[in-house]
């Protein structure tokens, strides 16, 4: 399997400082992708547990890997005005970006496309962006993305988290009586370890847009803590950001990012960042 690995140089500070405008904001879209790298994995089968994916005669099938989407799965939208990233969905993967990041802002819009791909057809749709991400690609349950902590994206969902691969951390929770097997962030809630067995949390509040509208997702990151945000309102908050290795764990506070393609098509555009000194004061109160 190929290895990608990059060294922040003083010529990507360069890069990363040079082109941003007059609130400190970086766009992460160009009209070639040229921030970013690919990894899929498979198309996943409905009855999927989990297994390495064999062929008919029983041996593992390898991965698409690493900068091979000859399927197109990661394109920009043609004759647009501006970069839209489009995401099919037909295999599993994710586009990543070639430099880590910490203590940041992030901030995009994403709209749903019309297709589903198996074996996600009677599912809501799904993607996702993972940050903190650090690794080989392909940890996961899905054997298609890198460690790293989720906020959600999907009908119903966006905002959610996730644990990916062996992250971990900590967020404040409450049970409904509609979902009890379901947590759901609460800033009143109890203070609960998410990883090892608990890796979902389900959103504060749906804030979405009706009709397929473009939806607004920021991230903040600083320190071992981050919030996501949908349209304005906060809807999940982390602290203690972590993963395991071996019997411990050990901070997560910095990475790539990941734009997953998860069997449904999603288009992402407008995505920023900048970096923060500081957790901004108005948002300390969900911690």
């Amino acid at each position: 399997m190929k290895r990608i690995y990059y060294l922040l140089t003083p010529a990507l500070i360069i890069f990363f400082t040079s082109f941003t405008n007059n609130y400190g904001w970086t766009p992460l879209l160009d009209n070639k992708l040229s921030k970013w790298e690919t990894y899929l994995s498979y198309r996943h089968k409905d009855g999927y547990k989990g297994a390495m994916p064999v062929d008919k005669n029983g041996k593992p099938v390898k991965p698409i890997g690493y900068n091979n989407d000859k399927t197109g799965v990661f394109t920009l939208v043609k004759n647009s005005t501006q970069p839209i990233l489009h995401v099919s969905g037909e295999v599993y993967g994710c586009l990543y970006t070639r430099q880590s990041f910490k203590n940041y802002r992030l901030k995009l819009k994403v709209k749903w496309g019309d297709k589903k791909w198996v074996p996600r057809l009677n599912e809501p749709k799904d993607s996702g962006v993972i940050y903190h991400s650090n690794g080989e690609a392909g940890v996961d349950y899905w054997r298609s993305w890198m460690l790293g902590q989720e906020m959600q994206v999907m009908e119903g969902g966006c905002g959610d988290y996730w644990c990916i691969a062996s992250s971990a951390g900590y967020i404040k929770t409450k049970k409904t009586p509609a979902k009890k097997d379901t947590m759901v962030y609460d800033p009143a809630g109890v203070k609960t370890f998410m990883g090892a067995g608990n890796n979902f949390v389900q959103q504060s509040h749906n804030y979405e847009k009706p009709n397929n509208d473009w939806n607004t997702l920021e991230l903040i990151c600083f320190g071992d803590k981050s919030l996501h945000i949908l349209n304005g309102h906060v809807v999940m908050a982390l602290s203690g950001s972590s993963y395991k290795d071996g019997d411990t764990y050990k901070p997560l506070t910095g990475g790539r990012l990941q734009i997953q393609s998860e069997a449904a098509e999603v288009y992402y555009k407008d995505i920023y960042i900048k970096p923060i000194k500081s957790l901004p004061k108005n948002y300390q109160k969900y911690f």
